[in-house]
């Protein structure tokens, strides 16, 4: 394909965040192609100007194209940005790296870790690439219906290439969806994977009735707790105190459009796991995420108690009121004393 003729962005993943990328990149003017793994559901969000199963009574833009064969999807970006959950992260990666023009960049939206080993996506994204063609991840607080509205959002792009992080927030900044940089893949990669785990602990809370002060004190010492893994794995403070970090964790705490919330929530209110999964539709990503939280946090030996309550309680080692029980029994402690892991 000739290179004046490729689109811009090819993004993978149908789904609502991906379907919401796509449609802003489309409203921005850039050209953009969105490649679903159901073709059938492609099809009919080509046919509708909507996506029936995660944003129905949404229209996106008439200027957004669909592709149901990923290689066409993929041979003509020149940026190619994956919208997938963390498990389906690799294998997608890995079926459509070879079909890449040499030239373009690689950006996920992706939050979470590879199951069963633990490994940052952007380690799985270097593994599969290679160290030379450009990378990043665009995190931040961001519901994806908000942004199909319009309605104001604020991001981060984290690359190893700070240029190639500018260029990216080139793209997608407008006025509805400002776009920052930075250059730290691992601590936007934690922040935007911990605070799922997180979010499930202050929806049990909520779910129980137990009030605005125990919501504040849960999400600040959560915060303790993103702060303290960061540091022991050499991320930087800033980004945890910010967008990636921060900004997530109270957006996915506090919003009901989060998955994880809901899921907490709905444990909270006595709903039996299997259960509440179901009723959500949708992967939830704290479910294997907070197993791989843990992980690191036994093999870095940092004391995570939050975190490793709700990885009990998904478990099912106890149930979400003894989770909470055990929390309050906790030793008296200085505030400020355990930040470095």
């Amino acid at each position: 394909m000739n290179p004046a003729a490729r689109r811009p962005v090819a993004v993978l993943g149908a789904g609502s965040w991906g379907t919401a990328l796509a449609a802003l990149l489309a409203r921005k003017g850039v050209e953009t192609v969105l490649w679903g793994r159901d073709a059938g559901q492609l099809e009919a969000m080509a046919a509708t100007g909507r996506n029936a199963r995660y944003l129905p009574d949404l229209e996106l833009p008439p200027s957004l194209a669909y592709e149901t064969d990923l290689e066409c999807a993929v041979q003509g970006c020149r940026h190619l940005l994956l919208v997938t959950p963390s498990h389906a992260f690799a294998d997608l990666l890995a079926r459509a790296a070879p079909m890449l023009p040499e030239d373009a960049g690689v950006v996920w939206a992706s939050k979470g870790f590879e199951p069963g080993t633990g490994r940052f996506l952007h380690e799985v994204a270097a593994g599969i690439l290679g160290e030379r063609r450009p990378q990043a991840v665009l995190t931040g607080p961001s519901f994806a219906r908000e942004v199909v509205q319009g309605l104001p959002t604020a991001v981060t792009v984290h690359s190893g290439d700070a240029g190639f992080a500018t260029e990216i927030a080139r793209i997608f900044h407008c006025p509805t969806f400002r776009a920052y940089t930075g250059t730290d893949l691992l601590g936007a990669g934690l922040g935007g994977a911990m605070k799922n785990v997180l979010a499930v602990a202050v929806g049990v809370s909520d779910g129980m009735g137990m009030g605005l002060n125990a919501r504040a004190g849960l999400i600040t010492r959560g915060l303790a707790e993103v702060l303290r893994l960061n540091a022991a794995l050499g991320g930087r403070p800033e980004t945890i105190m910010g967008l990636a970090g921060l900004g997530d964790l109270v957006l996915t705490c506090t919003g009901d459009l989060s998955r994880n919330r809901r899921l907490g929530l709905a444990l909270g209110q006595g709903v039996p796991l299997d259960e509440a999964v179901a009723r959500i539709g949708q992967v939830v990503e704290s479910v294997q995420t907070a197993r791989e939280v843990m992980r690191l946090a036994r093999r870095h030996q940092v004391e995570l108690p939050i975190s490793a309550l709700v990885e009990r309680a998904l478990s099912g080692e106890i149930t979400p009121t003894e989770g909470v029980r055990l929390l309050l029994s906790r030793e008296q402690k200085a505030e400020f004393g355990d930040l470095s892991g």
